[in-house]
């Protein structure tokens, strides 16, 4: 694939998607991920903002240690101790890049930078020379490029393409724009920009108007080669464009864009999966390509095409994005080694035996409780225990429960906190809330519970139930999941799993909550 056919994904799942209410993520977490997205074959992974706070030094520094095969980028203000923090932090990456932004937009040079042009191409200027100074990759983006002036979009791309940046960024930052508008914007930029040949242009869309894909792919029809996108769509606000909307619009219309991506798209599916267990925030049924009915057919006209072919209503394979249609039904009998081959086979692997073993138990457990295992339930099995391994200070023992028509409902909870064992029980107005009420008075966080979330993994009545809360504190927001067969055991889970996130106290700053 030449250059001009080959369309570069970005990938900030782990940068601009975390900044979504309650989707932090820990520098583990953050390592799942991008192992995931290098298997993918991404081609850029943005891994953090390293000025945002030591964790995310650290979580950006991990991924750079541990990806090979894909390019991992820091984040950075246009001011030089963004840039040197971004710089420490990919030192050991194999292929690193620095991504600085300012924004150039009038309301935010005014009320936000309160800057004159001037200053701001100077300032753009000198942070891409610094940014040279540790990779020859080096990527600048115009915050609120949407809402900018053009003329001044041509002259501050000019300048730092001549400084030295090699990818130049037009955010749609505040999702503004509609189609025809930024696929003509993208086009005029690399018609007047008289070094326009000396970089790769790229567009990194928010979807507040739902419409970040379409915006996205009319600047990839007029010359773009780089898209940033997330998995799922994650990030700020209404989120970003789609990763995997990008890729398969792309690659099932090639009679309309003259370009493709790299991507092994059967690791799509398991992507997503994965971004939702760990961050807690569930994909909708109808969501295009990864949600559950993406690929389903009820009605009788549409099941009578695709039996007799299927490319009457379906424009793509379900095995193309990762979709299995296979049902594992093993059982408490089946061995280890059949269920570690059919985790490989659903694009799952462990760090080590220990990880495998533990997982295997889990598998047995929860062969005991239903008859029939599906790949979801394995996928939901392999993050549940991920949640629960790490930074463990509260565990759960054991759960009693009391619900009776006519009765207040009771729990009678016990964890282990910091090694101590401890027990409450409490009522509440059902079994759900009781539970909750017993955990937070034995571990006293003194947080506010802002949702509670449930979702069938499989069908039947013995289905795993998938609980995703969200707790608040003192403006920290977290997200815990669980599952389990009883779904009240399930929520105690991911309460418990939300506290040990809240109890880690891994502030984050944002000094700018940048969303280029």
């Amino acid at each position: 694939m030449s250059d001009l056919n080959k369309l570069i994904i970005f990938d900030t799942t782990l940068r601009d998607g975390e900044q979504s209410p309650g989707a932090s993520m820990t520098r583990d977490e953050k390592i799942r991920i991008a192992k995931a997205l290098e298997k993918m074959r991404v081609d850029v992974i943005e891994a953090g903002f390293p000025i945002a706070s030591p964790g995310d030094f650290e979580a950006v520094q991990g991924v750079a240690r541990t990806i090979k095969n894909s390019t991992v980028c820091g984040l950075a203000r246009a001011l030089e101790k963004d840039i040197d923090r971004a710089g420490e932090a990919l030192k050991e990456a194999s292929s690193g890049r620095i991504h600085t932004f300012i924004a150039t937009s009038p309301i935010h040079m005014e009320q936000k930078l309160r800057m004159t042009p001037d200053q701001v191409v100077e300032q753009a200027v000198s942070a891409v020379k610094r940014a040279r100074r540790f990779t020859d990759d080096v990527e600048f983006s115009a915050e609120d490029a949407g809402r900018s002036d053009i003329d001044f979009l041509c002259r501050i791309f000019e300048q730092v393409i001549e400084a030295g940046a090699t990818t130049i960024n037009v955010p749609d930052t505040v999702g503004y724009n509609l189609p025809g508008q930024f696929g003509n914007t993208i086009r005029l930029l690399m018609e007047r920009i008289p070094n326009a040949d000396r970089a790769i242009f790229s567009v990194h869309c928010h979807n507040d108007l739902g419409l970040a894909v379409a915006n996205s792919l009319a600047a990839v029809a007029n010359g773009a080669r780089q898209v940033e996108c997330t998995i799922n769509g994650l990030g700020e606000r209404a989120g970003n464009a789609a990763l995997e909307e990008i890729v398969m619009a792309v690659r099932t219309r090639r009679d309309q864009f003259q370009c493709d991506t790299g991507l092994d798209t059967t690791q799509i599916v398991h992507c997503s999966r994965m971004v939702s267990g760990i961050t807690g925030f569930p994909v909708q049924p109808n969501k295009a390509i990864v949600g559950a009915n993406a690929f389903a057919h009820e009605a009788g006209i549409h099941q009578d095409g695709v039996l007799k072919s299927r490319e009457t209503y379906e424009i793509m394979r379900a095995e193309d994005v990762g979709w299995s249609r296979n049902r594992m039904v093993l059982g408490k009998h089946s061995g280890r080694n059949a269920f570690r081959v059919r985790l490989q086979e659903l694009g799952m692997q462990f760090e080590s035996e220990e990880e495998l073993n533990d997982a295997f138990r889990r598998f047995k457990e929860l062969a005991d409780k239903k008859h029939e295992i599906f790949d979801d339930d394995l996928q939901a099995l392999v993050n549940d225990a991920g949640f629960s391994a790490e930074n463990e200070r509260i565990k759960l023992v054991s759960l009693r429960v009391c619900s009776e028509t006519g009765e207040t409902p009771e729990a009678t909870v016990v964890l282990t906190l910091d090694g101590s064992e401890q027990a409450d029980t409490a009522t509440g107005g059902g079994p759900v809330d009781a539970t909750f009420r017993a955990i937070e008075s034995i571990v006293q966080t003194g947080s506010r519970l802002e949702l509670y979330s449930v979702n069938a993994i499989t069908s039947g009545t013995d289905a795993q139930g998938e609980v995703t809360v969200r707790v608040q504190k003192g403006g920290r927001i977290v997200n815990g999941q669980g599952a389990d067969t009883d779904i009240v055991i399930a929520s105690a889970k991911a309460y418990v799993n939300a506290f040990n996130k809240l109890l880690q106290k891994e502030e984050r700053e944002h000094p700018q909550q940048p969303s280029v």
